[in-house]
């Protein structure tokens, strides 16, 4: 390893320097040959003091005296190397944030920013800027006169409507959608209550809007008055479906029809909109569709893991794209502006929406800034024109849901990845799908995640015996090498000579147990994402006290076997001879279990099983190789 050098300060120095002379620093002692690429090494480490190996010009290696005061510097070392490693890891969370990214290690509990506005909910869409509609590069702002001039003021409405899976609310300005209730879901703060996704309230603007804009002149928006045609408001007996028909009044001979189709057992609703041209000239009208969200984190996020909330964009050639409100905010944000297909969607965890227009329809997707803390993201499409008299259909498809990775791909491929895994996405869906598959056979989510990390580590059988025979080999020789040190404590260069015949004499490689964990890491990380990501996991059992996996552990049971395992681990595996880093070794693992007492039941069940599993297979190597309790 070329660092290694820098490492442990290992110093290159000519035949001839001063300092050492032909034979050393302190008179001649054997020679073993250096590797080239090493001798080529110097640097910052070449100007301390010798402390280990002194690498000679000649392709030799010479060893120099250490003193007591030379181990005491061994120990600030090493205090000054851990309290550099967390400076880098607190260097990397402000660059994360700097660069508008929630941090990585230690994410700060977002404030919640005042809603864009504190007025009653049915004076705030209507108080919003002008600036909220849409304008497309084509047809610019300014070319587009007046384009929230309502209709005369009429008294607004709401118009409920109950599905076996959603309550929604609409308005009659705009016949948007205000309102959101997925009556499956229970909400994390309050468990009496539903998840409420889409809202508009003085804590919460979250809406989904559509309407129409054109070069000619005012067209019906989503800020025009429409008129609800009276219809049911829940299924009836042997209904599949139920239509909401909203028709707006009439702006420069333009009427725009909106007809919402809400099936049953479906999140998924589709989304008519009539243009009717009741002019004397054609009409070149453009359909927009957008989301309407303020910056606030949704409640009862947990601020020891980070998700992503915010806009994305899907097209053909980028794929997904995810948009961080701090970027928009900015006016910084960078996606693919046209396409024929794709969708936008508003993501936080566990639950999104989405708009999604027709294929080979070009649109133009925007990500824009609307207010204070409110932010927008739709796709703007152009219409073919539109004959005097004559009217133009186009079928949009709205979901607002949970993120349900199965149903999101069979209505529209690519909407899966709502669900988002990072980088690790092309590992994490073939986990998720074995995971799925496992739910299928054991119909409980808390066992399925114990039989995935069971053939995990079945899969993983080979490397874990290599890393455990390694660090066993190194428990072996353990007892060897602390009497060597104690023997050889006033000697250290043949300390240092003793040490390697040891470990060549044993055939012993100190580093031999990292690498087959090491190519599991990838693995693990991308099944971590899975279970945190996967919604069916929300109010899901597992047994006795555990009855929602994707909460914390309300007896804290599981957190307290974790941290118990995790000991048990430490003590299986081979004590550092350096006094110092033995008592980090038993430091370590308690400092890393309190984060387990605020995660998931669900991702603390996948460590506590993945941890007994390797204690299992490390203790029986360990009694195979006669280590077991040294």
């Amino acid at each position: 390893m070329p660092l290694l050098p820098h490492v442990f300060c290992v110093h290159i120095r000519s035949v001839a320097s001063p300092r050492g002379g032909k034979g050393g620093v302190f008179g001649p002692v054997p020679h073993m040959p250096v590797p080239a690429f090493w001798q080529r090494r110097s640097g910052s480490c070449a100007r301390q003091k010798p402390i280990g190996a002194v690498f000679e010009q000649g392709g030799h290696i010479t060893f120099s005296h250490t003193t007591k005061e030379d181990h005491m510097n061994d120990i600030r070392r090493t205090i000054l190397w851990a309290a550099f490693a967390f400076s880098m890891v607190l260097l990397w969370d402000q660059w994360q944030l700097h660069n508008g990214k929630p941090a990585t290690f230690f994410p700060a509990p977002v404030k919640t920013a005042e809603a864009p506005s504190t007025k009653p909910a049915d004076k705030v869409a209507s108080d919003n800027k002008a600036n909220d509609v849409p304008a497309s590069s084509n047809t610019m702002a300014g070319n587009v006169p007046n384009q929230t001039t309502q209709s005369q003021p009429v008294q607004r409405q709401k118009v409920d409507i109950q599905t076996d899976l959603l309550k929604l609310s609409f308005d009659t300005e705009g016949a948007s959608l205000i309102k959101t209730e997925l009556l499956k879901y229970s909400d994390a703060e309050n468990p009496e209550q539903s998840v409420v996704l889409l809202d508009q309230s003085k804590a919460r603007l979250y809406l989904s809007q559509s309407g129409l804009i054109a070069p000619q002149g005012a067209m019906p928006t989503h800020k025009t008055n429409y008129n609800w045609v009276s219809g049911p408001t829940a299924f009836k007996e042997g209904e599949s479906e139920i239509k909401v028909r909203f028709a707006s009044d009439v702006i420069n001979q333009v009427q725009l029809i909106k007809t919402y189709t809400i099936a049953r057992h479906s999140y998924a609703m589709t989304v008519e909109h009539e243009v009717v041209n009741q002019g004397a000239t054609a009409l070149a009208p453009q359909l927009y569709v957008q989301l309407l969200r303020d910056g606030n984190p949704p409640p009862g996020e947990s601020s020891f893991y980070s998700t992503f909330t915010g806009p994305a964009i899907y097209t053909p050639a980028q794929k997904y794209q995810k948009v961080e409100f701090s970027e928009i905010e900015k006016n910084k944000a960078n996606f693919e502006k046209k396409a024929d297909q794709g969708y936008v969607a508003m993501v936080q965890h566990y639950f999104a929406s989405a708009w999604i227009l027709p294929n080979d329809l070009p649109r133009e997707f925007f990500a824009r800034k609307v207010d204070n803390n409110l932010y927008s993201v739709g796709m703007i499409a152009t219409l073919k024109d539109i004959a005097p008299g004559q009217s133009q259909k186009i079928n949009a498809q709205f979901y607002v849901g949970p993120q349900e990775e199965k149903k999101l791909e069979a209505l529209y491929p690519g909407l899966e990845l709502v669900k988002d895994y990072g980088w690790l996405t092309i590992l994490a869906k073939p986990l998720y799908w074995l995971l799925d598959n496992l739910n299928q056979l054991l119909h409980n989510w808390g066992w399925s995640i114990v039989a995935l990390v069971l053939m995990l580590k079945m899969a993983f059988y080979w490397l874990n015996a290599q890393a455990y025979r390694s660090m066993a080999k190194m428990k072996a020789i353990n007892p060897k090498v602390m009497e060597m040190r104690e023997r050889l404590k006033d000697t250290p260069q043949q300390m240092q000579m003793e040490m390697m015949k040891i470990y060549r004499e044993e055939k012993v490689n100190p580093l031999g147990g990292c690498f087959p964990i090491a190519i599991q890491i990838p693995v693990f990380i991308a099944l971590y994402w899975v279970l945190l990501s996967t919604v069916e996991m929300r109010n899901a059992p597992w047994i006795l006290w555990v009855h929602d996996l994707s909460a914390k552990d309300p007896f804290y049971i599981l957190p307290v076997l974790m941290t118990a395992t995790t000991m048990l681990q430490t003590w299986l595996n081979p004590t550092p001879p350096d006094p110092v880093q033995a008592k980090l070794m038993w430091i370590m693992p308690l400092a890393f279990s309190v984060m387990f007492f605020v995660f998931p039941a669900g991702l603390v069940l996948y460590w506590l099983t993945n941890n007994i599993l390797s204690i299992a297979q490390q203790w029986l190597i360990n009694k195979q190789m006669g280590v077991l309790g040294k």
